[in-house]
């Protein structure tokens, strides 16, 4: 990973527009090829960003220099680089990936045990399909024979629906798996991320623990 404090100017040209103007940002440049543009605020979200596959070059402009990512569709993230603050890289070696709590980990054992929750006719792959980037929960086929994969989550949120794109977006490049649809598995899923997942195509689903482990719901019982 790369890391670049540096007094820089962001543009976004592509379906959509975005303007960052001068001032000093993080960079990150991770082994996945993703680019993202911090801010000392907003909490872990990028002020912008390019998400793999995509490429770097450094080009000289007048007195700065130009960051010009571009991804497959063409798309760009124009960085004009004043300053630079700080230059570093680092390698951080294969990440095991999130240890799930117990309740996930027992979500994601139940529907593989039982998939045809997610759709009659759907067949498992199989669980922990690991990939480059780690684990996708389970993979599997729909009634049509079209390749499925599921993230499980207690709690849906934003986070949980970038995970999965970013497993799409690697998987989708298989031509043996090509095309991979998405689903979206959780007991709750918020609001901002059901409009989100929606918006990229991947199917939300409700998961109803008790029901999944055969037993009925006391939820609104008095006794």
């Amino acid at each position: 990973m790369r890391l670049v404090i540096a007094r820089c100017q962001v543009d976004y040209v592509g379906r959509l527009t975005a303007h960052l103007p001068m001032a000093r940002r993080l960079l990150l440049m991770k082994a996945d090829g993703s680019v993202l543009v911090h801010s000392d605020g907003g909490s872990y979200k990028p002020l912008n960003w390019m998400s793999p596959p995509c490429w770097l070059e450094e080009r000289d402009a007048d007195s700065a220099k130009l960051w010009v990512v571009t991804n497959k569709a063409g798309e760009e993230l124009r960085i004009t680089v004043e300053e630079i603050e700080h230059d570093s890289s680092h390698e951080l070696g294969v990440d095991p990936g999130l240890v799930k709590d117990g309740v996930e980990a027992h979500l994601q054992e139940l529907l593989a045990e039982h998939i045809e929750t997610l759709g009659a006719g759907y067949t498992l792959i199989r669980r922990e399909y690991m990939t480059a980037i780690g684990p996708v929960d389970i993979l599997c086929r729909d009634a049509d024979g079209a390749t499925v994969a599921v993230e499980i989550k207690r709690r849906g949120e934003i986070d949980g629906v970038e995970q999965l794109t970013r497993y799409l977006e690697l998987l989708n490049r298989d031509p043996l798996l090509a095309p991979v649809s998405g689903v979206f598995a959780a007991q709750q899923i918020k609001p901002q991320a059901r409009t989100l997942a929606t918006d990229r195509g991947i199917r939300c689903v409700t998961l109803d623990y008790n029901a999944l482990r055969g037993t009925e719901s006391d939820e609104f019982r008095l006794f």
